[in-house]
């Protein structure tokens, strides 16, 4: 049995969840680190975990497909019940409401709202069991506030929301915490496109967020042994959503 503390990161091994995995390899977790297809780059995170000195395990599954996603995760809770869960996976297919394809919904939906039950019921049971964990769930300002254009989007981030809010009163008294953490607008692969000057004046600290601001919020929510924060959603957006 490996007694070092284990976090399992869904969608680690880019941009909010790359840095995610470092933070969290920094504090001293080994890491399991699932991802879909971008083989490199999660190999290239497996390789920056191992130069800290932590263990890194990588699984490659397609969040929507449940039975893949079982299969996937059930050796490895076999061997060792994950100390966190972070569900940091997600995608965007942005569009009018009026003008969304179905696909472009299902996909979205299917991802990122299905895809965190998919992955945390196997996960939940197991710290259930162990009466220990914690659970933090990446969603987003367009879960709080809602964004034109991301209809789907913002229904599966803030359904999100609504699901930790309703799974911390399940299991508190278990010792699992669950916890939302809800970026603003990061610098990242999925933030290059946007224009810059109409957005900066809608946020207080103007200027956009770093990944590592975000992991650092995940890592306290994950490390600090003093905790009393549960069911709550922290914004990490500069002030945009107040």
């Amino acid at each position: 049995m490996n007694n070092n503390r284990l976090a399992l990161v869904i969608g680690g091994s880019r941009g909010i969840g790359k840095a995610i995995v470092l933070r969290l390899a920094q504090a001293g977790f080994d890491l399991c680190v699932t991802y879909q297809s971008n083989h490199q780059a999660a190999q290239e995170v497996k390789t920056a975990v191992e130069a800290l000195g932590r263990s890194c395990n990588l699984l490659s599954f397609d969040l929507a497909d449940r039975a893949s996603v079982r299969a996937a995760l059930t050796p490895l809770l076999e061997k060792q019940c994950p100390d966190v869960l972070v569900y940091n996976a997600g995608i965007a297919k942005d569009n009018l409401l009026a003008f969304m394809k179905d696909e472009e919904w299902d996909a979205v939906l299917h991802t990122n709202l299905d895809g965190f039950f998919n992955v945390t019921k196997p996960v939940i049971f197991e710290m259930i069991r162990m009466k220990r964990g914690r659970i933090v769930v990446i969603s987003s300002i367009s879960g709080q506030i809602g964004q034109a254009g991301q209809v789907n989007y913002s229904a599966s981030k803030a359904g999100l929301i609504g699901a930790v809010k309703a799974l911390a009163r399940e299991v508190g008294r278990k010792n699992i915490l669950v916890n939302v953490v809800a970026p603003g607008v990061i610098e990242t692969e999925m933030t290059e496109a946007l224009p810059k000057d109409l957005i900066l004046p809608l946020i207080p600290l103007h200027r956009f967020g770093s990944s590592e601001e975000v992991a650092a919020v995940v890592n306290f929510l994950c490390s600090e042994p003093c905790m009393y924060i549960h069911g709550q959603v922290i914004g990490v957006n500069g002030g945009m959503a107040i």
